[in-house]
């Protein structure tokens, strides 16, 4: 089971974005990192091409660490440990450390 999934919303804890929160667009889970929606923004050259008549530069999001990353808790909307636990039906829970309730 992931630690991070699509559409949770977390907090950067290391790094150039420490502190900013975002919602999870992407997981990459061979490479262990995520994309955050308008986070770790960065400019790349573009040759000229149908997509880009002009050329030029591109702001794109690039991916974080996994390790850098909190999920946030919903209820205070701080950032939260948490566990993992077997349902009776066999469905794994992601169970926040803070409170007792599920993420």
């Amino acid at each position: 089971m992931l630690r991070i999934k699509k559409d949770d919303q977390v907090m950067v804890m290391v790094g150039r974005e420490k502190g900013k929160t975002g919602k999870v667009v992407r997981v990459f889970p061979e490479e262990n990192t995520a994309v955050i929606e308008n986070l770790n923004i960065v400019k790349r050259a573009v040759k000229k091409s149908d997509t880009f008549p002009q050329g030029g530069f591109v702001e794109k999001e690039k991916s974080i660490a996994l390790a850098n990353l909190m999920l946030l808790d919903k209820k205070d909307n701080t950032p939260t440990r948490f566990q993992t636990k077997v349902l009776k039906d066999g469905a794994k829970v992601r169970i926040s450390k803070k409170n007792g309730e599920t993420i």
